[in-house]
């Protein structure tokens, strides 16, 4: 053997030992991963949280940082973006979903990796387009003042009772909740979201006080400045829980749906850690979990057993479930600037 074949063998047996040696640090160096989540702000945060708290548990040196963001922030960093994003997941109402869809900075789903996604109610799915999962939804139902309105509504119709002439606050359409009432109103009367028509006129006839946002509406149901107002169930769980003599109604012919998607940035470092995160948000403790008090998400998940405190805010049933309607989103938002611009315009004070 010569002294260069023994040399050689030296070199690489060393080069071996040194790898074993440094292979620790590389494990680790592998396993401290940072998954960057855009959530929401304050309270409705705590799922998340939840969540996040028993992903890191299962993923040793994994951290989940919970980023509360506006979402024309977020996407202008998306779009800013070289090579890796710094984001890994987003949730989307049902509008900038859309947006986001067209734009393709989130990525389609791969119902396979995120098996829970059989479970999710079909509607909601089909909403998805195939991006992203339905995760909640909030309501669009009726709240009024219990003091002041002794015989409950039952449908959108009540609020046209002649006894409540005048007194029926109704939300600015620049919002979301401006937007599905509109079309509730609309459909309710024979129209549709690509007929407006109805609900303009029956908007009129109300004669309405006009809230530019959900605080306002409810701030004028205490202050009894109106009687009933369509509003978020949420929102309306929360002036409740303050003891405001305030009841939510949803409505037997459909209250409104406006979903909520989580969903996979389309330059995620982590995409199997953003798919087990999905995936996670789809299983009935979480769904169950955030269903009820203090946040009142609506559940996507099929046979998820809403808490007793949420029943009054969340459909509870399969049949309530079925009831509920949904706005179509892709003909309402090319027309907003315009619906806008009517309103203000048959509705300035």
């Amino acid at each position: 053997m010569t002294l260069s074949t023994n040399r050689r063998r030296f070199l690489q047996s060393g080069a071996a030992i040194g790898a074993s040696l440094a292979m620790p640090g590389i494990l680790r160096a592998q396993e401290a991963r940072e998954l960057v989540i855009v959530s929401f702000a304050g309270q409705l945060q705590e799922p998340h949280q939840w969540l996040a708290q028993r992903m890191q548990e299962r993923h040793p040196g994994l951290t989940i940082r919970l980023v509360p963001s506006e979402s024309q922030d977020v996407v202008a960093q998306l779009k800013a973006a070289q090579g890796y994003s710094p984001y890994d997941a987003m949730p989307n109402g049902e509008p900038p979903h859309l947006i986001a869809i067209r734009e393709q900075y989130i990525q389609r789903l791969d119902p396979a990796a995120v098996p829970n996604v059989a479970n999710v109610v079909p509607a909601f799915l089909e909403k998805s387009q195939g991006y992203g999962v339905p995760v909640s939804y909030s309501l669009i139902g009726i709240a009024y003042n219990s003091d002041l309105v002794k015989t409950p509504p039952k449908t959108w119709q009540d609020l046209w009772s002649p006894e409540h002439g005048g007194q029926i606050g109704i939300p600015r359409a620049s919002s979301n909740l401006g937007l599905g009432f509109l079309v509730a109103a609309a459909k309710a009367h024979g129209g549709s979201e690509s007929d407006l028509a109805p609900g303009w006129t029956k908007l009129q006839e109300l004669k309405p006080q006009v809230g530019r946002s959900p605080t306002q509406l409810l701030q004028m149901l205490e202050r009894e400045e109106i009687v009933m107002a369509p509003i978020w169930n949420n929102d309306a769980a929360g002036a409740a829980e303050k003891g405001l003599p305030l009841a939510f109604v949803k409505p037997e012919n459909g209250p409104i749906a406006v979903i909520s998607f989580m969903s996979a940035i389309a330059k995620t470092r982590y995409p199997e850690l953003v798919n087990e995160w999905m995936n996670d948000l789809l299983s009935p403790e979480y769904q169950a979990m955030a269903a009820g008090a203090p946040y009142f998400f609506g559940p996507t998940v099929q046979g998820v057993a809403v808490p007793e405190a949420a029943r009054a805010y969340n459909p509870a049933s399969p049949e309530e479930v079925a009831a509920l309607q949904t706005v179509d989103w892709s003909v309402i938002a090319p027309q907003r600037g315009a619906i806008v611009e009517e309103f203000d315009r048959l509705f300035a004070s």
